[in-house]
């Protein structure tokens, strides 16, 4: 798996809708996120719609207080966006 920073901008396969993570509540995110002008490069911790868990490169694309939208790739190499518990997420060095 590549390093958080090395994820392509593109990924020629989206993870398919059966293997989609859920997201977090809505209501554990009320507040407006906040949208950085650069990704931030993470690992983070995801459970498919398969029930597996793994841990991905990915990048933070917006956040709460107590969540994440990430940005990652799974195991197939495929991406996939949604929003974890900021608890899952562990910020990289660029």
């Amino acid at each position: 798996m590549a390093h958080s920073r090395d994820v392509p901008r593109r990924s020629a396969d989206r993870v398919p809708r059966h293997d989609q993570p859920h997201d977090v509540p809505a209501g554990a995110r009320p507040e407006s996120p906040v949208r950085p002008d650069l990704p931030l490069p993470v690992r983070v911790w995801i459970s498919d719609g398969q029930g597996r868990d793994y841990e991905a490169s990915g990048q933070a694309i917006a956040w709460t207080s107590r969540a994440v939208y990430v940005r990652f790739l799974d195991q197939l190499g495929r991406e996939g966006f949604c929003w974890v518990w900021a608890s899952a997420v562990q910020r990289q060095k660029s």
